[in-house]
């Protein structure tokens, strides 16, 4: 019996760019709590996929004030993701081709707070049917508990269904291993290629070439 396809698509870097919305973000808050941050934009890149306070963490900020610092962030961030986020090209191909192979759904360490203004905004919402955010698990990528718990959600059934997970960075394809499924990383992020490859064996350009690539592998099954 032919398996139903589920597609599990990581957020940042792989569907949208908020690299300026993030990065400005956490200068924001520098500036705000009176942090003096002697790095530089690719310290803060760097760590995109991470949880907030692992990051302010790296980053330098004491581990007393992280919390100030991760409410100042969605404080801001709240005010301003919409405006300095962009729709990557062709995520929206890539959305509504995987709605067509299977059953879709998001996992991020992006809280859902932000996650589901940003997918309506870009109009790809409805392609989705779970979407798990950093609330809803305790522990995040590369952790598998984001992947196990959005499949409880979908009833997965390991004799039924072919889990993909796509993803641009060590987080994503990290989480995917630990839960089992198969993995595709992206070139479209943060991620670099050498890197990634030593997680999985498919890498694609972006979003859209892994989706496609999972249509022809449907195509010779």
């Amino acid at each position: 019996m032919k398996k139903e396809k589920i597609i599990l698509f990581d957020l940042d870097g792989t569907l949208i760019d908020s690299t300026d919305a993030i990065v400005s973000t956490f200068y924001h808050t520098f500036k705000e709590l009176e942090f003096d941050f002697d790095g530089c934009d690719k310290d803060i890149k760097d760590l995109i996929g991470y949880p907030l306070d692992i990051m302010y963490k790296d980053l330098g900020v004491d581990d007393s004030k992280v919390w100030d610092f991760v409410d100042a962030y969605k404080n801001r961030y709240r005010v301003i993701s919409k405006e300095k986020t962009t729709l990557l090209e062709n995520a929206y191909e890539a959305v509504a081709l995987a709605s067509q192979l299977g059953r879709v759904s998001v996992v991020t360490t992006k809280t859902r707070m932000y996650t589901m203004p940003l997918l309506e905004h870009f109009n790809i919402a409805q392609f989705f049917e779970i979407v798990t955010g950093r609330e809803n698990v305790q522990n995040p990528k590369p952790h598998p508990e984001p992947i196990l718990i959005t499949l409880e959600q979908m009833n997965y059934d390991k004799n039924l269904h072919d889990v993909w997970m796509i993803g641009d960075t060590k987080l994503d394809l990290i989480a995917a291993n630990a839960a089992n499924v198969n993995s595709i990383g992206v070139l479209c992020g943060y991620g670099e290629e050498l890197e990634l490859r030593e997680y999985t064996n498919f890498i694609q350009k972006d979003a859209f070439s892994a989706i496609n690539f999972l249509k022809n592998l449907k195509n010779q099954n």
